[in-house]
């Protein structure tokens, strides 16, 4: 078991990255071995030593890592997720480290998804899904030191299905915001996902939670346009935001050069969004 080694609360913790990197970069660590170069995939712990380089290579030019459990559990590589999160926090301090497990469950069952996020894997913010309500993820709350990152306005062509039906005049993901913003935020942990891919959505959301930072998937590999999407979220102060890229940084070459050209990819995205703070 491990806790988080970072300290202190987490969205004071992002914001202090991303000002000393002047970075608004989540690199994403979605490991798929059939893409590692030949030599990482010959290793006994491919996984980790993938990450391990990737997270040295990109780390002056990001504010955080973002492991997706499913590329993990999938391939039985729990134990390199584990070994990877211990890595950031022990060679990388200042980065904290998002869990993107989007859980969501009933309380009981969701106070042991929490643990096994913040406990077990000692990461520093964890996504949920919010659909089941208020208590599936109150557990989560209660690590008031832990980032909280609400699913709202994903960034998949398939948000719309039921992410844009209407109740009570305002679309779900209307709803999510703000109930989030005025009731789930006590403790100033909370955030919000919102697609790249939806720049009219990523605005109108703003206008109505305030300061309320976003996580922002969908640039790189998903074609959301980087300009738009910081234009839309940005706060006052040119934050209120973070942008993943996972696969346009992973994997920005397949051969022996991965770590330069994943550098190289993080710093091109990291001026880009500079440009439109």
């Amino acid at each position: 078991m491990t806790e988080a080694s970072s300290g202190g609360a987490f969205i004071p913790r992002l914001y202090e990255a991303a000002r000393r990197r002047q970075s608004l970069v989540c690199v994403g660590l979605d490991p798929e071995p059939e893409r590692f170069p030949a030599s990482i995939r010959a290793l006994p712990q491919a996984i980790f030593e993938f990450n391990r380089r990737i997270i040295d290579a990109t780390a002056e030019y990001a504010c955080c890592f973002k492991p997706q459990f499913a590329h993990y559990a999938a391939l039985g590589a729990e134990d390199q997720l584990l070994e990877t999160i211990s890595y950031i926090h022990q060679r990388h301090p200042g980065l904290p480290v998002i869990l993107d497990s989007k859980r969501g469950d009933i309380g009981s069952t969701a106070a042991k998804y929490a643990r096994e996020s913040f406990v077990r894997y000692g990461a520093d913010a964890v996504t949920v899904n919010p659909y089941l309500g208020f208590d599936s993820v109150d557990p989560y709350l209660k690590y008031r030191d832990r980032g909280v990152i609400v699913l709202c306005r994903t960034s998949n062509p398939g948000a719309r299905d039921f992410q844009d039906l209407e109740s009570g005049g305002k679309r779900l993901y209307r709803h999510v915001a703000e109930r989030v913003a005025r009731d789930w935020n006590a403790a100033g942990n909370c955030m919000l996902v919102i697609g790249a891919t939806y720049p009219e959505e990523l605005a109108e959301i703003r206008a109505v939670v305030g300061d309320l930072p976003f996580l922002v998937p969908g640039v790189g590999a998903q074609g959301g346009d980087v300009a738009a999407a910081v234009k839309a979220g940005r706060t006052a102060d040119g934050f209120g935001l973070v942008l993943n890229s996972s696969r346009g940084i992973l994997y920005a070459s397949s051969g022996e050069d991965f770590e330069a050209a994943a550098r190289a990819a993080t710093l091109a995205l990291r001026d880009e969004i500079n440009r439109s703070r």
